[in-house]
């Protein structure tokens, strides 16, 4: 199998039912907005918007690619995370889809993200927030208690979501909280054999696989918190995962800049290398791709799979 890789380098509502237990979106007098897609002809072209992306999701009803910006760092401008739309050449589609105004937005510093069930569900340091996937308006979020930061997310059809907290160095502070639909938040891993949880996904029979940033466990998890079984990945710290319909995974490190295949019954191998922080990456099942987002480089990875 030949892989390729193409480095994309950045440039420059009605009425909703809130679960119980979860905030509304911040008011404003102002209507919410959300960007307008780049209108400057068929020979111009604009590539960027990025500002730290950590995440990425497919939207395949849209055919685009939803790239989560965690924004300036807080203690410099608060509340300045936003998404960007991008078209599957590497050419924004909207610059500021989410976060071209502030009104009734709050989105801090987002990591994770996920879609599903009409919405794109995003970690924002202790809370989960949601939002309409075709308009982007706020929908309503969920704080987490105690929460020191969560990173990645996996939303279920149901609308519960797990999230991943990394943590310190201290094991009980590595978890895997779950988030209802009804706002009630329990958490259901602590702890080894965790070391600093990050990425995470559904698998085809519904369970959870984690991948982690202290060792190269892939770990399949119940969703009641039981470990099933744990594969070795070629690299530690972890981030992206990948799981196709046929049980093939795909992980990325975020401190090696690699990406390995892991086929169902068989070692994993580095199918891509020399990425610099190749973080929560996605799959555009139209064109068999990863598309991986590149942290404080600003850019993003498309790894075309043959």
């Amino acid at each position: 199998m030949r892989t390729s890789i193409v480095l994309a380098v950045i440039t420059g509502v009605a009425a909703l039912a809130v679960p119980a237990g979860a905030q509304t979106p911040s008011t404003s007098d102002k209507p919410f907005v959300t960007g307008t897609p780049l209108q400057g002809g068929p020979n111009v072209k604009t590539y960027g918007g990025f500002r730290f992306a950590e995440s990425i999701c497919y939207d395949a009803e849209r055919d685009l690619y939803v790239v989560v910006n965690a924004g300036i760092a807080q203690n410099l401008i608060p509340n300045d995370g936003y998404v960007t739309l991008v078209n599957p050449d590497g050419s924004v589609h909207t610059l500021k889809w989410i976060g071209v105004t502030r009104d009734g937005l709050t989105l801090n510093h987002p990591l994770g993200s996920a879609i599903a069930n009409g919405r794109l569900y995003v970690a924002d340091i202790d809370t989960l927030r949601w939002f309409d996937l075709k308009t982007g308006a706020p929908m309503g979020s969920v704080t987490v208690p105690n929460a020191m930061c969560l990173n990645d997310i996996a939303g279920a059809p149901d609308g519960t979501v797990y999230a991943t907290q990394t943590g310190s160095n201290e094991p009980d502070s590595w978890k895997v909280y779950r988030i209802g639909a009804d706002g009630a938040v329990s958490t259901i891993i602590t702890g080894a054999p965790l070391n600093r949880p990050n990425g995470i996904e559904f698998d085809n029979q519904g369970n959870l696989v984690v991948v982690n940033m202290g060792h190269a466990d892939v770990q399949t998890w119940s969703t009641s918190g039981t470990l099933l079984s744990s594969v070795r990945t070629t690299d530690e710290g972890n981030d992206g995962l990948v799981i196709l319909a046929d049980g093939t995974m795909y992980v990325s490190s975020v401190r090696a800049g690699t990406v390995a295949r892991i086929r169902p019954g068989q070692p994993a191998e580095r199918i891509a290398t020399g990425i610099p922080s190749a973080a929560s990456m996605t799959y555009d099942s139209k064109r068999n791709r990863l598309v991986i987002p590149m942290n404080d480089w600003n850019a993003i990875t498309f790894v075309d799979l043959r």
